[in-house]
């Protein structure tokens, strides 16, 4: 039941433009491999904000979460470009590498960058 369920996550949910907080997700349920996924939203105060309502989703489908890390996200569709960079206080520095391939998968004709500066 669980992996069916992680396989429905989408891997990627992020705004379509601006510039918002996100967090990288390990996700989990029992029987199956753990997944990564990305959220990334404007309407987030908080990185907190962003795994709470995460976690609260697949719970109910039997499947946890725990939050790798966090930074910022600049969405530029115009541009098709995306910048990953900076860190969350409360979980700190996500993986901006794996962000990227994830992001990558998701956005194939972008062009996508990370650097650890900024916050």
């Amino acid at each position: 039941m669980a992996g069916s369920a992680l396989s429905r996550v989408p891997d990627v949910q992020i705004d379509g433009d601006g510039v918002f907080k996100y967090v990288l997700v390990r996700v989990s349920g029992a029987g199956a491999p753990a997944k990564d996924v990305v959220r990334g939203h404007a309407w987030a105060e908080y990185h907190a904000d962003l795994f709470e309502r995460t976690a609260e989703e697949l719970a109910p489908h039997g499947l946890s979460c725990e939050c790798l890390g966090g930074g910022r996200m600049s969405h530029r569709p115009e541009e098709r470009k995306i910048h990953v960079y900076g860190y969350s206080v409360g979980f700190g520095r996500a993986d901006h590498a794996v962000t990227t391939e994830k992001l990558k998968a998701e956005y194939p004709d972008y062009e996508i960058t990370w650097a650890d500066e900024g916050y």
